[in-house]
């Protein structure tokens, strides 16, 4: 019992400790934060001086030896805790000793290249021209070589940074995913080709900003999405950042000549934030108060974009409410009319505001060069026209400048590297969870129609916010499914869905 009530005590300085780093990353995270919203012009020097003094302050105290001995102790003594508890024990020993590999000088250059290359990324977007960026994005690429041979491998140098985002995964895993999606989903675009196109241009006339906003924030309310534990305002780059399950932010972009633009990521990153705020409290700081992945991430992103709020059933209830917003735009549209013109299945330069059979060939085309980024195939200098290439070759698209092609993104500015092929398994993962859903919730649909989604959330809640990072990916689809990840469900949602669409 002697030891039982010591391991306690020890648990109780593991989460101190533990808590203590989350407090500084937060810090970061607010700072980043307020960086891609409300940053001065001059401030970016010592916003990015700022980072890197506490980046390299966390990275001290997540391997400082102190911790590490804490972690072994409790690690040889996990049958005196709860499995939960046991749990955070081995996935923090697991982190510790891969940040252990981290020498402090490496953490504070990445961070400080960092924010060079994410400033880099927003002038070379003003200035529409790749060579802005090029420079101090091959010294990211060079780090990121680095950092695959600090965390070592199996295979592929890729594979170290993929299972930063999603543990487990590999170039062959994903290498066979993305021979599916070329497989199964090329012969039903070139179908859908033949078909005549829907109509969309009431989509691209002026949607006044204010009320478009104002229409956000209904979304994002209605969705469930607790407004007094979180905010929007508008970035660059849409996205969800959180500092504590009672403090998840989201931002939005929008465009008056674009009304899909705002609506898809008020929704999308809703999906993010109510995965955050779903999260345990109690387990602040603690890989149980953790997403589970970027994959299972993105599946509440997706699920809420695509399976909820681009489905029929949905603009059923919000609909009339946009009609009202916008009645010079949308009162002589039909419901049919306006549901196919959001689901419209067209090639496109931009990922974000792709659809969703398109969408995976943008991930792929980042994927492909990510992979040889990494492997030294491919060159940063050369970045430019390989991207243009894969456009043409897989979208049958032509880029007509940097800021609509191989800029279009801030993942790299971020070195995010690892971080693309994460939304096209979430997807895959979106309909394989919701495919349950529909069969475990009576009447969703209906609910769903009436606006109502407390049940989808309070399932989604109890299948997945509530595990953190107790279980893998894969680990929580088998639970939640029965099976491991399945690309059919999404190729039979899609094959319905737009079957409808287009009359196929």
């Amino acid at each position: 019992m002697a030891q039982t009530s010591s391991t306690i005590t020890q648990y109780e300085a593991y989460k101190g400790k533990m808590q203590q780093i989350a407090d500084i990353r937060n810090a970061i995270a607010v700072l980043s934060w307020d960086q891609e919203t409300y940053l001065p012009e001059k401030g970016a020097a010592f916003r990015g001086q700022q980072i890197t003094t506490l980046s390299t302050l966390s990275h001290e105290l997540f391997t400082a030896p102190q911790l590490g001995d804490l972690l072994e102790t409790l690690n040889k003594e996990k049958e005196a805790l709860d499995p939960v508890a046991a749990k955070n024990i081995t996935l923090s020993l697991e982190d510790y000793q891969k940040n252990k590999k981290y020498p402090a000088s490496f953490v504070a250059e990445l961070s400080q290249t960092t924010n060079e290359c994410y400033h880099a990324w927003i002038n070379a977007r003003k200035e529409g021209n790749y060579a802005v960026f090029q420079p101090v994005l091959n010294r990211m690429v060079e780090l990121k070589r680095k950092e695959a041979d600090i965390l070592g491998y199996e295979g592929h140098p890729y594979n170290a940074l993929l299972n930063e985002y999603e543990k487990g995964a590999t170039t062959s895993m994903l290498d066979k995913i993305f021979s599916d999606v070329k497989t199964a989903l090329t012969p039903l675009l070139r179908t859908i080709e033949q078909r005549p196109q829907v109509k969309k241009d009431f989509l691209h006339l002026h949607y006044d900003r204010n009320r478009q906003w104002e229409f956000g924030i209904q979304l994002l309310k209605a969705m469930g999405y607790d407004m007094a534990a979180g905010r929007q305002d508008v970035s660059e780059h849409p996205f969800t950042t959180s500092f504590s399950p009672q403090d998840v932010r989201v931002t939005t972009r929008i465009d008056e000549k674009d009304f899909g633009n705002m609506t898809w990521s008020c929704i999308h990153e809703g999906g993010h934030a109510l995965y955050e705020q779903g999260l345990d409290t109690a387990a602040y700081g603690l890989p149980s108060g953790e997403a589970a992945s970027l994959g299972i991430h993105e599946s509440q992103s997706r699920l809420w974009e695509n399976n909820v709020g681009r489905s029929l059933v949905f603009w059923q209830h919000h609909y009339p409410q946009l009609q009202l917003l916008f009645p010079d735009n949308l009162s002589n549209v039909s419901l049919q009319d306006f549901y196919k013109a959001i689901n419209l299945v067209q090639p496109s330069l931009i990922r974000t505001e792709a659809d969703e059979l398109t969408y995976h060939f943008h991930v792929m085309v980042r994927y492909e060069i990510e992979k040889g980024l990494l492997e030294g195939t491919y060159q940063t200098k050369d970045l430019r026209d390989i991207w243009n290439s894969y456009y043409k070759e897989f979208l049958h698209v032509t880029v007509p400048n940097d800021t609509q092609g191989v800029l279009q993104d801030i993942h790299w500015s971020h070195g995010s590297f690892g971080y693309f092929p994460t939304y096209s398994l979430g997807s895959f993962y979106a309909a394989q969870f919701f495919a349950t859903a529909q069969q475990q919730i009576p009447g969703l649909t209906g609910q769903i129609a009436g606006g109502k989604y407390d049940e989808l959330l309070t399932w989604l809640r109890q299948h997945v916010h509530r595990y953190g990072r107790y279980y893998t990916s894969n680990e929580l689809c088998e639970k939640i499914t029965g099976e491991p990840l399945n690309f059919k469900y999404f190729l039979d949602y899609a094959t319905q869905k737009f079957g409808d669409i287009y009359g196929l």
